[in-house]
């Protein structure tokens, strides 16, 4: 753990106030769920909670399955990190922080279809090699708790149908184990 020298004191209602500059290097943003944790040394520690991150089995085997029917890098991710990958590439998505990009893409709550354009191509993470083909948002109660897509070392590809509809499929599979 590291120290960063702010004090913060509890007010009457029992808050605490998690300064600007922390929220925004861990990207937490207001709404956001944080996990509480305590220490027999008296330590309070707060961890964003990811609620994909509970289903990380699931999204394993769901990227596996994408990987192998499209031959394609498929990935699960939060609004954070990518969660899951696999195919040609896994090594460079497992557990980095998804691109700007990708995080604006979310928020938009609308799928992704790559159009062709080379200069358009949008990345999972920084210095990814491969870029998005597609990507649906993984919706849960009207919030967005990350995407599921496919990539492509061609730039100029375009998603076919089967591809789009197994990437919907999956956001939706994944949104709906979450609900319950």
């Amino acid at each position: 753990m590291k120290a960063t020298g702010i004090v913060r004191r509890i007010d009457e209602l029992g808050r605490v106030v998690i300064p600007k500059e922390i929220r925004r290097t861990q990207r937490i943003r207001r709404g956001d769920p944080l996990e509480i944790f305590t220490t027999g040394d008296g330590e309070v520690i707060f961890k964003k909670y990811s609620p994909i991150g509970e289903l990380h089995g699931v999204a394993v085997q769901y990227a596996d399955v994408l990987n192998k029917s499209f031959a394609l890098t498929a990935f699960v991710c939060d609004r954070d990190h990518i969660l899951a990958a696999s195919g040609a590439g896994k090594r460079e998505l497992a557990d980095r922080s998804v691109s700007q990009p990708l995080e604006k893409l979310m928020e938009t709550r609308k799928p992704y279809l790559n159009e062709g354009s080379p200069e358009q191509a949008v990345l999972p993470c920084e210095g990814a090699q491969r870029a998005l083909l597609c990507a649906w948002p993984i919706v849960v109660a009207g919030d967005v708790a990350g995407a599921v897509g496919l990539l492509t070392e061609d730039r100029t590809e375009k998603p076919d149908a089967a591809q789009q509809k197994a990437v919907s499929v999956a956001a939706a599979f994944l949104a709906k184990q979450m609900e319950e």
